[in-house]
């Protein structure tokens, strides 16, 4: 499904009989024009802990991090953290169903209790994701998604030509953008 959505953007880029179809030309788009610049971001000493309660509290799925400079040097995902949770063991399997019972008192399964004590202790730069793709403000449409499908990502971070922080691009602040401005009647 992802890589189809990909594709249809993809797509309306390169054929120019869909492009003139957006208004202002989708394709000529920028990432400053469609990026979050009240993007939160997570320095890489923080907690996976403190990662997962901004993650929790905003309804977010991805957080840049940057050093003390707010240059951007890596991004957690909530994948990132699966990961990590799944290679510690910290929810292991309690019956046939794969699930635990909501009426489990969790704290009481050592395996999870130490499983949470390293989410509490470690620290986010163990577990992000290293291998950046990131855009400058004033990359196209058409690059952003090429990057987005290349990668098989769905957060992009924006940075400036110092690799500052300036903003991040999902796949709903393209969605929403296309909603917002829409195609020509």
């Amino acid at each position: 499904m992802t890589n189809n959505w990909y594709n249809l953007l993809e797509e309306i880029c390169k054929n120019s009989k869909y492009s003139v179809l957006f208004k202002g030309g989708m394709c000529m788009i920028k990432a400053s024009d469609i990026m979050n610049t009240k993007v939160l971001s997570i320095g890489p000493t923080a907690t996976v802990e403190e990662a997962v309660k901004i993650f929790s509290q905003n309804k977010i799925s991805g957080l840049p991090v940057v050093d003390d400079n707010n240059k951007l040097i890596g991004i957690l995902t909530e994948r990132d953290i699966v990961v990590f949770s799944s290679d510690l063991h910290i929810i292991p399997l309690m019956s046939s169903s794969n699930w635990i019972s909501p009426y489990t008192d969790v704290s009481k399964i050592s395996s999870s209790k130490r499983g949470y004590d390293l989410i509490s202790k470690t620290q986010v730069d163990k577990i992000m994701t290293k291998k950046l793709f990131d855009v400058t403000g004033d990359a196209t449409w058409y690059e952003i998604v090429k990057v987005m499908k290349s990668g098989k990502i769905n957060h992009i971070p924006v940075v400036d030509k110092a690799r500052k922080l300036i903003g991040i691009i999902t796949r709903t602040d393209m969605l929403n953008y296309i909603a917002e401005h829409g195609l020509e009647e």
